[in-house]
Formats: C-alpha cells, structure tokens, sequence
C-alpha cells in the first residue's frame, strides 16, 4: 500500500504535468512534452536534493541549476512557482507572452531562480562545466565555509548532438570537475521525429572515454526515490563530472502523443489536455491548479536551507571585513586601487597590443583576484599567458592555479566563460586568434544578450597577419561583431590605448571585446592617461588651424592617419586625426560630444584594415578592405591591399575637393 507521503508526492509530480500542459496551451505555443517526462526528476532536484533558498535567490554558495534542455522551460518555472521563488500563477499563466517573467526558454535575470540563459542547445551544458569551474576556484581560494555546493544540469538529446557538447564534456572530464552532474534525458525524440533517424552514439560511453563517472539509469523516470540515490551517487563523485543517462518518455502519460515528436513541439490541443489530465487525476476542465496541500507541501521544502543560508550569510559577512580579497571576488571587481596597477609607455616605443594587453593582464592577477584567464591553444600568442604565482595552471591537481588552458576549444571556451560569470567569484577571460571569433560566435552572442561580465582577448586582428593568408585574415569580423547588440568592441591604436581599455574591461558590465595585433605598433603621443577611450573616440591629434579634413581610425590604422595627415599638412591641407577605438563607447556619449569631436561641416575620412561596412555612419569616405586577404608578410599585405598613408591621404584630398 501506498503511504499518505508517496500519495503527495504523486500528487505534486502530477501538478507538475498538468502545468506542463497548461501552459503552452495558453500560450498556443511551447514544448509540454519533456517537462512532463522529467516532473518527477524535477521534484525530487527542488524537493529533495538542491541546496537553495527561494529568500535569497543569489545566495552564493547555493546549488546551481541549469536548464540545458531549455525549451523544457515551463518546467523550471512550475518549480520555482511551487517552491517559493518569486513567480506567481499569474506569471504562469502569461508563459511566452510578452513583458512576462516566463519567456519561452530560461532568461537570467527575468525570472528568479534562473542561473542561465539557455536555449541554443548545448550551451547550457557547457554553462554549467563553467559554473563547475567558479566553483572549485572559489573554493580552493577561498574555503568551503564560502563555497561548498554542486553544479546541477539537464541535457536533452539536442544538447549531445551539437558539436559544443564534444568540446565541453572532453574539458570537464580533463580537468576532473567532481561537483557537477549532468543529466542526460534520453528520450529518443527530436523534432525531426526518432533520434533513430539521426543517431546510433553510444553516449555514457562516450561521456566515459571523456573521463565521467557515469550511470545508464534505464527506466527509472517515474521514480523519485530511485533517481534521489542516484544524484546522491554522483554527488559524492569527487575527483569526476557525472552523467547519469535515463530513459524517459516524452508526453507521458498521454494516450496519443506518449513517446511521439509531436508530443516536444507543439501544445497538445484542449481534448488531449482533458484527457490526459482525467488520468493524472486532475480536474479536466480547470488549467494552472494547484491544490492546497501541494503548495504547502513544496513550499516547506522549498525553505528547508533557510538557516543554513542565513549562517552562511553571517560568517561570510563577518569574514569579509578582513578579508579584501574575497570582498573584490564576490563583488567582481578589483581591490582597492587596482587600477594602479595598469602600465604605461612612452611615445616612441613599439608594442603589439596583443603584448600590451599581457603586460596588463599580469600586472592586474593579483589587484583583480578573481581574473581567471587562458585560451583556445593560443595562450602565449593572445597575451593571456600570466607569469608568478599566478600562472600555475587550473587542473585536478591544483584548483588554486589562475590560468585555464581551454585547449582547441574556442566554441565550448566562449560558453564556459559564460557559465563562470554566471556562477561568480572569477572575472573569465579568454584569447584566441580574432578569426576565430566565428567558432565563439553563439557564446559571444549570449554574453551579450545576458549581459555576462566576461573578457574576449582577440589578437592578429588584421591581414597584418601576413602569411599564414586570408584563411586567418579578418576582414568581416569587425563589422559582424559591432553588429550585435550589448557587445563592447575596443580596438586600441597602442599599448597606451590599451592599458585604458583593460580598465573599461574591469570595471563596466557585460562583454568586452579587446581587439589586439599581432605587429608591433608604434606608442602615439597623447593616449597615456585620460578618458579618451572610455569615450569611444577623441581628438589624438589636432588640425594646424581649422580643420578642412577628419582622418579617424582604430587600431593600427591609427598611426596611419597620422603619417596621412602629415602628408597633407605638407601640402597646407589641415587635418584632426581621431582615435575611435570602440563605436559602442562613442555611440553612448552625448551629440554634443560626438559633434565636437566629429564636427559635422567637416568631411572625414576613416581608415581601418577590414570591410568599410558600416563606416558609412561615420565617415564620408573609407579606406578599407572589401575582399579577403593573401599570404604575405604583413606590411606587403597591407600596402597591396591599399591600408596606406598615401591612400588615406589622396581619399581626404579628394574629398576636400568635392570630388
């Protein structure tokens, strides 16, 4: 017989469904199908196994949760309704509509409780691998009494399929990431219809030849006590991420859309709904219901780590007024006077910004504790190698160690960053060569859209890379990655500019993009010091008398205008040379601004080694780079493909001329 305990838990597993169902019902849209399957592995996460408390949704050293599968959102929500958060039935009912706290997959900071923004599939996986990361870091550095928890994931067919999913679980099992466990829904069904169409992989042993402890559950979807021993298995995993692989059915209990792909996609229609919900035994004709002892039920639990939070809350806080250390790394910034630390040069000198920005990064390990840098293979080569105590590598062997080496992993690199500035308690940074940008593109993309606190060091950023030719030559990039919303580009003209820009990096929100060369460049008189960068754009150089021509350009270019404008001086042309090392920052400021700088009766030349899309904007004239690039070395590249003085010069005469 069943006892009054396994009769509620029924009960609140078939809430669950039946909300799974409602609401894309309501919505006329959405994917009820897996978060029927998975109500139970739900319950028993939000019931019995994850550390949090709906109180304090930040709390640091809570369990993380991420939602890989995130198209099997109205499953999360339906928890964090039930279990306390801050998300109402009316929020619920408003699932994938707009303004509301229940977008159609898992938004960071719309809804309360969500870790990530998930949604393009894999990410989330590779998300949490980063979360696993922050969590051993801060924990090595800092002890468990700050942080002490699991990572937590569900992953659907989708996720294994693409490609990040390789790149992402081949770095945890590497590095050994014993606090995170990954739950792999297998339940045979895509869009399409069968994986069976698409897929034979073997995936625990897959996920085992990468280096995780893994289990193949078998049909064990329905049961909360089965699947609770078995995260509590893989918990006490220590030295190894786990997978556990379990066999569900999509759409159960269903009688038409069990086990069918029309059962992920699409609401099941209001007969199928009545019919499935008289077998879970709910009322047929009534959406979003939840019965009294269900809620209190769920909300008991839901509050069951509010001391321990609340003494995590007092002895962290206590702590931290000794400790400035742990104070920057969970604020996310540096320590007191941490920009002090920022090197300058003198004019004159010749520096690759790529090796400017090294000197930065070393300089700020220990002012910007919680800096965790490394790159794509391409560690030394970015200027994201650090030196001192700080260069000893992250690894099972040492969780202390500041410099993460990602491997040929660009894809998974971008998106574990995301997972580690979600997490907290480390300011991620990754290099890889500005080309390969494109492989980080969808990660790139949510740092943006989520607004994640990460740092892109993004050298050889031209066909200043000279021989290796046009396979490893921006052209596009610039133009493409200016064109996403939220991201912040700096393309510094010197080792000066670039000091200024690790600043920006530090200290604002969101994504920064430093765009380095691989050539040294000559350090400019007037960019030590000042806001100019902060800026966007500023006078380098000032026209003798007033200006008849605007020379602007970013990164090397910059130098460039200069010797242009020297040439027309020769000729009694005048002519202002203006550094824009980032669009973004100077689409923000003021139009007074923006007009002193750019006067609008004046005509203005830009220079810049990529496609002139977009310049248009700015510039009335453009000297650029409208094709892909050759194998040469790099200044024969450039003048062949007219990144000259004499070319920038004759377009300001030309226009001067209104011709």
């Amino acid at each position: 017989m069943s006892s009054p305990d396994d009769e509620l838990i029924e009960r609140s597993v078939n809430t669950i469904r039946g909300i799974a169902m409602d609401g894309p019902q309501a919505a006329s849209s959405g994917h009820p199908g897996t978060a029927m399957a998975l109500a139970p592995l739900a319950y028993t996460l939000w019931a019995r196994v994850l550390r949090y408390d709906p109180a304090a949704p930040d709390w640091f050293d809570r369990d993380r949760f991420v939602l890989s599968a995130g198209h099997a959102s109205i499953l999360q929500y339906t928890l964090l309704h039930l279990t306390g958060y801050d998300l109402s039935l009316d929020d619920l009912r408003a699932f994938r509509q707009w303004g509301s706290r229940t977008p159609g997959h898992p938004e960071v900071h719309q809804t309360p409780g969500v870790e990530v923004t998930t949604g393009p599939l894999g990410q989330g996986l590779a998300n949490a691998v980063g979360m696993a990361v922050a969590e051993a870091s801060v924990r090595a550095r800092f002890g468990a009494e700050v942080c002490d928890h699991h990572v937590f994931a569900i992953a659907s067919d989708g996720d294994l399929m693409e490609g990040i999913s390789h790149e992402a679980a081949s770095l945890a099992g590497h590095l050994g990431l014993g606090r995170l466990v990954v739950v792999y829904d297998d339940n045979h069904i895509s869009i399409d219809g069968a994986t069976e169409l698409t897929l034979s992989d073997d995936a625990p042993a897959r996920f085992a030849a990468y280096g995780w402890h893994v289990e193949d559950l078998g049909e064990l979807a329905d049961d909360v006590d089965g699947l609770e021993a078995a995260l509590r298995r893989a918990m006490a995993v220590t030295d190894r991420p786990s997978l556990l692989a379990l066999r569900s059915h999509i759409g159960a209990p269903s009688p038409r859309f069990t086990d069918t792909a029309a059962a992920h996609g699409s609401p099941f229609g209001h007969d199928e709904v009545r019919a499935t919900k008289a077998l879970l035994g709910l009322p047929p004709d009534e959406a979003f219901v939840v019965p009294d002892e269900v809620r209190e039920h769920l909300h008991a639990l839901g509050a069951r780590h509010r001391a321990e939070r609340e003494a995590w809350d007092a002895t962290v806080t206590d702590r931290l007024t000794g400790d400035p250390e742990l104070a920057a790394v969970l604020a996310g910034r540096g320590v007191e006077g941490w920009a002090d630390a920022l090197p300058t040069w003198e004019a004159g000198e010749k520096v690759a910004t790529r090796v400017a920005s090294g000197a930065c990064l070393d300089a700020l390990a220990d002012r910007v504790p919680g800096l965790l840098a490394g790159g794509a293979d391409l560690t030394a080569n970015t200027g994201v190698l650090l030196t001192g105590d700080a260069a000893v590598p992250f690894g099972p062997q040492d969780r202390t160690g500041r410099q993460l080496y990602f491997g040929v992993r660009e894809h998974a690199m971008g998106a574990v960053m995301n997972g580690m500035a979600a997490h907290g308690g480390v300011l991620p940074v990754g290099g890889t060569f500005f080309i390969f940008s494109d492989y980080m593109r969808p990660a790139v993309r949510l740092a943006a859209l989520t607004g994640a606190h990460v740092v892109y060091a993004w050298s050889h950023d031209s066909v200043g890379v000279g021989e290796d030719g046009p396979t490893h030559q921006p052209i596009e990039q610039l133009a493409s990655l200016r064109a996403v919303p939220g991201l912040r580009l700096i393309r510094p003209a010197d080792a000066n500019e670039t000091a200024q820009a690790w600043r920006i990096a530090v200290e604002a929100a969101g994504p920064t993009a430093l765009i380095l060369s691989r050539q040294n460049l000559p350090v400019l008189e007037g960019t030590a010091g000042g806001d100019g960068v902060a800026r966007g754009a500023y006078v380098l150089r000032e026209a003798q008398g007033p200006p008849a021509v605007v020379l602007m350009g970013t990164g090397s270019e910059v130098s460039v205008a200069i010797a242009a404008a020297d040439l027309l001086a020769a000729e009694g042309i005048a002519a202002r040379v203006v550094s824009m090392p980032s669009w973004e920052l100077f689409d923000e400021q003021h139009p007074s601004y923006q007009a002193d700088v750019l006067p609008p009766e004046v005509p203005r030349v830009s220079v810049e080694a990529g496609t002139t899309f977009g310049w248009a904007r700015w510039a009335d004239a453009s000297v650029g780079i409208d094709r892909f690039g050759a194998s040469a070395p790099g200044p024969v590249v450039m003048e062949r493909l007219g990144i000259t003085a004499a070319a920038v010069a004759e377009a300001a005469r030309a226009l001067v001329a209104g011709r």
